[in-house]
């Protein structure tokens, strides 16, 4: 039987994020549409790491599988951190990227700085046991008007600048060598291979 891992989101982008950057590992990656009876809980704690754990207690449960998840933000230091925990609906719980960017932009006009900072928790488990948990981040600053097409989220105002470039002008290999994501996978990937070999009986 093939060994899976669950990745306990339904972000269609997110969900091929992981799936590129665990390439490497001899897993497949599937996402809650392969598991339609699981239903995560709704991100009510106060910080990343908390949500995320939440998540990959409840999809390893729920599904009998190894799971992952993450949460992410933006943390943008002119807002005190907003809008952290409440990222992915900072305008509403139905607001989209479209919405969340013109928000964010709306509350720092004004701000002389621009300093922020992306953050990924990310916890996994297998059924029955405590998630671990890492974190990783990515340091950039605030744009006046997005720019690029790739990526999702926060990523056409999110500027590197080392780099020159926001996240959503990179490629999906150059942004897979520098997001909080792949920070935070990169970290984890040594206990996710041991999980998942103790999940295989290997």
């Amino acid at each position: 039987m093939e060994n899976r891992l669950l990745v306990a989101t339904s972000n269609q982008g997110k969900l091929r994020e992981i799936r590129r950057l665990l390439s490497d590992i001899d897993v497949c990656v599937v996402g809650l549409e392969d598991y339609p009876g699981v239903i995560l809980p709704p991100e009510t704690g106060d910080s990343f790491s908390a949500n995320a754990v939440a998540k990959a207690q409840a999809a390893a449960q729920l599904s009998r599988c190894p799971a992952v998840a993450d949460d992410s933000g933006l943390e943008v230091e002119a807002l005190g951190g907003e809008p952290g925990v409440r990222s992915a609906r900072y305008a509403g719980e139905e607001a989209d990227d479209a919405a969340n960017n013109r928000l964010l932009l709306a509350r720092l006009q004004g701000e002389n700085s621009r300093s922020a900072r992306f953050v990924c928790a990310l916890a996994y488990c297998l059924p029955g046991h405590l998630p671990h948990v890492v974190v990783g981040e990515c340091c950039g600053e605030i744009l006046d008007v997005p720019r690029g097409t790739n990526g999702f989220g926060y990523d056409p105002l999110f500027y590197l600048p080392e780099l020159g470039k926001t996240l959503a002008e990179l490629t999906v290999d150059d942004k897979n060598r520098i997001s909080h994501r792949a920070s935070a996978l990169q970290v984890a990937k040594p206990g996710l291979v041991a999980m998942l070999a103790r999940a295989g009986g290997g």
